[in-house]
């Protein structure tokens, strides 16, 4: 059997490589540093003109109608040059679930401005004390044929620009998925300082009025709803390390191989080539852990083990390799004057959005307990 990727597949990453290569360079990024909120409007505007904010979002919305293991790529190049787009929250998190459960307007009224950049639309997953985006704390209350939702989301990224925010809140027993507009009425934005400098926002819901058009999905099914959201932002973070720690591995085999001490490469030494061989090593089984996870999930197959196995290799391989890579690097690691660091705050970000690799492998061990089979 054939597990390499296809031609479309490769040509979608070839070109994320290309653009971003061009444009996310260290240079840019020290300047885009210097700005209040880490976003590369410029790059923002020439992934929309490429067509790849478009990548799994249909023909009829704008889009190249391409499936989730495309857009994973896309991501994985975003990871490997560290850039300032905010991919995840607004391609993954927000645009794939209104394009699977929106309705023909709200799929008009959104994707095709998020296709074409002129719109951000983003994704409060997190809450305080409910890390799982399908069991919420915050409550929704039905008014008229909307509903007012009371809580407190947190780690929003870019709430302040978003037209919508895609939330989820208890409605009675059950779980609804709704657009949140971060101007209405009983919304609160207060800032937060995040460990990328992402533009993170805590979202306060004091009876928010969400729209009947701005509801997504309520009843039976809106807890599978959130789960689908939740299994694919944790999927789309595992391709985004995928990129942060090979290219973490990359740089620091190309430093040891130039450092020189003793009269030769640092890189000759037979700890360093182990330590660097078992970044190598992390870095493919999470190559493998991801895809498998991607590709089930791109298929619509049940894949929640198989996310959650590959979100612990995610935060155990970025955890390893942005320790090894700082370790081989000496001092030189933790100057803003290189480039590694960036690369090492992103590793951990990673490592702890939508849980820790112990919490995800004591829910993991818990399903098993109970005979939840991985795919087959």
């Amino acid at each position: 059997m054939d597990f390499s990727f296809n031609d479309t597949q490769k040509e979608v990453q070839n070109l994320a490589n290309q653009i971003l290569t061009d444009l996310s360079t260290t240079e840019r990024l020290n300047v885009i540093d210097q700005q209040e909120d880490r976003f590369d409007e410029k790059l923002w505007a020439q992934l929309a003109e490429s067509g790849l904010l478009g990548t799994s979002i249909s023909e009829e919305n704008g889009g190249m109608g391409f499936g989730f293991t495309e857009l994973s790529l896309f991501i994985e190049e975003v990871g490997r040059t560290v850039a300032a787009a905010p991919v995840i929250p607004v391609l993954v998190s927000a645009a794939l679930p209104i394009q699977k459960f929106g309705t023909p307007e709200q799929q008009k009224r959104l994707l095709p401005g998020v296709v074409s950049g002129e719109k951000l639309i983003t994704a409060g997953l997190l809450e305080a004390l409910a890390e799982c985006p399908s069991a919420p704390a915050t409550v929704a209350e039905s008014a008229g044929k909307g509903f007012k939702l009371t809580g407190c989301k947190i780690a929003v990224p870019f709430a302040y620009k978003a037209e919508r925010i895609l939330v989820t809140a208890k409605v009675g027993d059950e779980v609804g998925v709704f657009l949140l507009d971060p101007q209405a009425d009983g919304v609160e934005l207060n800032r937060e300082v995040s460990t990328t400098r992402e533009p993170w926002y805590e979202v306060v819901l004091t009876g928010a009025l969400v729209a009947e058009e701005d509801v997504l999905m309520t009843g039976s099914e809106g807890q599978a709803a959130a789960l689908w959201v939740a299994e694919r932002t944790m999927a789309a973070s595992c391709a985004m390390q995928v990129g942060v720690a090979d290219q973490s591995t990359k740089i620091t085999a190309g430093y040891t191989c130039e450092r020189v001490q003793f009269g030769v490469p640092v890189g000759s030494f037979q700890a360093v080539q182990h330590r660097a061989a078992d970044c190598f090593i992390d870095v493919t089984c999470l190559k493998l852990t991801t895809y498998q996870a991607v590709s089930l999930l791109d298929s619509e197959k049940e894949a929640t083990n198989e996310v959650l196995m590959a979100k612990i290799w995610a935060g155990d391989t970025g955890h390893r390799v942005s320790y090894a890579s700082q370790h081989l690097h000496g001092g030189t690691g933790i100057d803003k004057d290189y480039h590694l660091w960036r690369y090492c705050l992103w590793a951990r970000q990673l490592e702890m959005t939508l849980g820790s690799s112990a919490a995800l492998l004591a829910a993991l061990g818990g399903r098993i307990a109970e005979g939840r089979a991985f795919a087959e």
